[in-house]
C-alpha cells in the first residue's frame, strides 16, 4: 500500500485567504486551519535559515517599523506603497503583541517571505521573543482563536531563526533596537548562529533592545531594565564599521 502523500504548502491560496479576511464568512479561523499555519511556520523557518543573520540588500527598498498586530494598518501600507513583489520591503520587527490581529499580520508576512524571499525581508524584534509575547498578547490570541499552545510554540521556533540586522546598500545598518558595546565589526552580525533564544546580557539582546538617547555619555544602563542607551558620538564611532 502506497504511503500517503505529504501535504504541501499552497502559499498562494493562503495569501488569498488572509487577504480576504474581513469579507463575509472569511475570518481567519474559518478559512485557515491550524495545520496550514503549522506548515507555513515550518517552511518559513527553512527560508530564514537559508539566509544570513545579516541580510545585505540592494536599494530601492521600503523600510517599515513596528506593526504589532495592526492588520488594517498593514493593508493601508500595502495599498499606498504597493504589494510585494512590486515593491521590496524590509520590516524591522515587532509584528505581534498589543494589536488585535496578530495572526493575520504574522501569517501574511510569513507567506510573503516564503513566496518572495529576495524581495521581502523580516528582522527580529524584541516581541519576537517568547518571554515577551507570552505576556503581551500573542500567546493569548493563539490560545483563544485556535485553542493551541502548540501553535504559539511553532511561531517561537520560527522567531528563533529570524535575522537580527539588515544592511541596505552597504550604507544603512538596520535593526529593531540599536547598537551594542560588544559590536566591533559587521562579520559578528554575519556569524550569529541561529536558531537562538537570546540570552541576557548579550549582543543579540542589545540588537533587539538598546536605544539612542541624546542626553547620555558613552554606554549607560537602559531604564527599561534591559540593554543600554547611547548618544550620537557612539553612533558616529560605530559608523566606521560600514564600508567607505
Amino acid at each position: 500500500m502506497a504511503a500517503a502523500a505529504t501535504p504541501k504548502l499552497d502559499v498562494d491560496d493562503l495569501i488569498c485567504k488572509i487577504l480576504n479576511v474581513g469579507a463575509p464568512g472569511c475570518s481567519l479561523t474559518k478559512t485557515v486551519k491550524e495545520a496550514d499555519i503549522m506548515m507555513l511556520c515550518d517552511v518559513t523557518r527553512g527560508v530564514f535559515l537559508s539566509q544570513s543573520s545579516l541580510i545585505e540588500i540592494d536599494p530601492p527598498i521600503r523600510i517599515c517599523g513596528d506593526t504589532h498586530g495592526q492588520y488594517a494598518d498593514v493593508m493601508r501600507l500595502f495599498d499606498r506603497g504597493g504589494f510585494p513583489p512590486c515593491v521590496n520591503y524590509l520590516f524591522l520587527g515587532d509584528y505581534v503583541d498589543r494589536g488585535r490581529q496578530n495572526l493575520e499580520t504574522i501569517c501574511l508576512f510569513f507567506c510573503y517571505k516564503v513566496k518572495y524571499p529576495e524581495n521581502f525581508f523580516l528582522l527580529r524584534g524584541n516581541h519576537e521573543c517568547s518571554a515577551i509575547n507570552r505576556v503581551y498578547g500573542f500567546f493569548e490570541e493563539c490560545n483563544r482563536r485556535y485553542q493551541s499552545v502548540r501553535l504559539w510554540q511553532a511561531f517561537q521556533d520560527v522567531f528563533n531563526t529570524m535575522p537580527f540586522c539588515g544592511l541596505v546598500g552597504q550604507k544603512i545598518l538596520c535593526m529593531h533596537g540599536g547598537l551594542s558595546p560588544q559590536l566591533k565589526c559587521l562579520d559578528q552580525l554575519r556569524q550569529i548562529n541561529r536558531p537562538i533564544d537570546p540570552p541576557n546580557p548579550s549582543l543579540h539582546i542589545d540588537l533587539l533592545w538598546s536605544d539612542p538617547d541624546a542626553w547620555v555619555r558613552g554606554w549607560q544602563p537602559n531604564t527599561r531594565g534591559v540593554s543600554y542607551v547611547y548618544a550620537r558620538p557612539t553612533i558616529v564611532a560605530n559608523s566606521t564599521m560600514l564600508p567607505p
